[in-house]
C-alpha cells in the first residue's frame, strides 16, 4: 500500500505561484504512475497532470497546459506540482493520487492523499 501526504497549498494573489509537493510512504512508490487531481466546490473532481513511474512521460489538462508542471523524484518518493500564472478558476482542493491505470481519470487511481487547499484571489 501507498500512504499519500500533500503540502504546500495556501493562499496567494492572481498570477502567482506555489508548489505542492505529495510525500510517499512504501517502497513501491517508483512503480506507481502518479497523477494530480482538483475539486472546486459544488463541481466534480478532475485531472490536473499525471506523471508516469519512470518520470519520462506527462500529460496534462488543457486548462493548465503551459502554467503547471508535475515531476517527480523517486528517490524522495515525491511528487510534486509547480503551478505559475495561477489564476482566481485554479482554486481548489489539490489531490495527489497513485496507480493511474487510465492516468488522466480518477478510476484509474488507488490511493490518494487527503488534499491541500489552494486559492488565488482576484
Amino acid at each position: 500500500q501507498v500512504q499519500l501526504v500533500e503540502s504546500g497549498g495556501g493562499l496567494v494573489q492572481a498570477g502567482g505561484s506555489l508548489r505542492l509537493s505529495c510525500a510517499g510512504s512504501g517502497r513501491t512508490f517508483s512503480s506507481y504512475n502518479m497523477g494530480w487531481f482538483r475539486q472546486a466546490p459544488g463541481k466534480e473532481r478532475e485531472f490536473v497532470a499525471a506523471i508516469r513511474w519512470s518520470g519520462e512521460s506527462t500529460y496534462y489538462a488543457d486548462s493548465v497546459k503551459g502554467r503547471f508542471t508535475i515531476s517527480r523524484d523517486n528517490a524522495k518518493n515525491t511528487v510534486y506540482l509547480q503551478m505559475n500564472s495561477l489564476k482566481p478558476e485554479d482554486t481548489a482542493v489539490y489531490y495527489c493520487a497513485a496507480g493511474g491505470v487510465q492516468i488522466t481519470t480518477t478510476r484509474g487511481y488507488d490511493y490518494w492523499g487527503q488534499g491541500t487547499q489552494v486559492t488565488v484571489s482576484s
